[in-house]
């Protein structure tokens, strides 16, 4: 069967792709190979292109790298740049994170303060936080936190969480897993303060 000019180029990703994660696992050849039960010899000649890649082999080598068959041989046809989208209902921009369709990113301005802590949601997820600028006030459990500039927090939303400005506007990139986000978009009154 002869190869064609995508398939030719998957292939190289793949090769290339299980080298750098060798590497970056700060392994030889001899450790890769034992830990997928090959031969070294086998899989120098699978990194360079001497051998054909058998899907046996990238099993095993998926499961010794710590990742799925799917990662390792996914194509690189996806657009690197990913747009904004608006959210007017929250008053946010989203970003898709293609790595995991069911994460979003949204930067979101925060104006107001933390409304009554009797308002504080949970659902199940995690979000991280980042303050771009401002100060934002996290409300966790009975926790609160106040976050400044280029601090960060990370929860499980199974906390009662909520979140606002303090002394003033405050722009803030919140990740939502994918449970996260679904336990948002019931949110019809601004995603700041959930």
């Amino acid at each position: 069967m002869l190869m064609t000019q995508e398939d030719r180029a998957l292939d190289s990703l793949v090769r290339k792709r299980v080298r750098a994660l060798r590497i970056a696992h700060g392994w030889s050849l001899d450790d890769l190979a034992s830990r997928a039960r090959i031969s070294a010899s086998s899989l120098s000649r699978i990194e360079n292109g001497q051998r054909r890649l058998a899907l046996d082999q990238l099993v095993a080598l998926a499961r010794a790298l710590d990742t799925t068959l799917d990662q390792l041989v996914e194509s690189d046809t996806d657009d690197v740049v990913v747009s904004p989208v608006r959210d007017a209902t929250h008053d946010a921009w989203r970003w898709p994170i293609k790595a995991d369709p069911g994460m979003t990113v949204i930067r979101m301005r925060l104006t107001a303060p933390v409304r009554d802590p009797a308002t504080m949601r949970a659902h199940p997820g995690r979000e991280w936080l980042l303050v771009l600028a401002g100060t934002a006030e996290l409300l966790l459990g009975d926790r609160r936190f106040q976050l400044e500039k280029n601090q960060a927090a990370e929860f499980p939303t199974m906390l009662p969480h909520a979140f606002g400005a303090v002394g003033g506007p405050c722009d803030v990139l919140g990740i939502f897993d994918r449970d996260a986000r679904r336990g948002h978009r019931d949110d019809t009154d601004g995603a700041r303060d959930n």
